[in-house]
């Protein structure tokens, strides 16, 4: 072996050894770091477009929820919905409120649901609700709102910073509410005969 080959080879070796004596310090520097990782825990097991879900009790359909977009996540049985439409019915199958959202999520186990993003209910007699979030408990059978919202019947016309109703809307009760039957919008009004009283 020629004189300049062995100086070549201890060179190009001693600088591998520095490099690979400087990769745990080069490791160790804080740069960027991001800011989420994503595991697969963030990510939907299926998804479905134009979602149509279904729940029955004895054989009767009791809510029918469709979605433009749905993202189902099998460990924590939720489904994440985009442009939600949910249909209530009784308990003979008639139609009793209908609600349409920017988004949702339905909760598989038990069949609660979460609304947000310009929420709109309606019934079949012309009730009207309007608000930025909408919550459906199954167990409790009430929906509910921690949110600013407007509900109008007829001639009546309600606000208020928050509510709990049955799902047909006929028993509200509302916290800090305004206006009333004839009543203007935002200003309180004594006597507001609430809706199923």
């Amino acid at each position: 072996m020629s004189r300049w080959r062995r100086w070549r080879g201890i060179v190009y070796g001693g600088m591998l050894a520095l490099g690979i004596a400087g990769l745990p310090a080069g490791c160790a520097q804080e740069g960027a770091q991001p800011t989420r990782t994503l595991t697969a825990a963030d990510t939907a097991d299926q998804i479905l477009q134009k979602m149509v879900h279904l729940v029955t009790t004895d054989g009767v359909l009791r809510t029918r929820v469709l979605a433009d977009t749905a993202y189902l996540y099998d460990v924590s049985q939720l489904v994440r919905l985009k442009v939600v439409k949910v249909t209530f019915y009784d308990e003979n199958g008639r139609e009793t409120s209908t609600v349409v959202a920017d988004s949702g999520l339905y909760h598989m186990n038990d069949g609660s649901m979460d609304a947000w993003g310009h929420v709109f209910a309606t019934t079949p007699d012309g009730r009207r609700l309007r608000s930025s979030e909408l919550r459906y408990d199954v167990a409790a059978n009430q929906i509910s709102s921690s949110r600013e919202f407007t509900y109008d019947r007829g001639d009546q016309h309600l606000e208020g910073n928050g509510f709990t109703s049955d799902p047909d809307f006929r028993n509200v009760s509302t916290e800090q509410p305004r206006g009333g039957p004839g009543g203007e919008a935002g200003k309180p009004d004594k006597g507001f005969l609430l809706p199923g009283q």
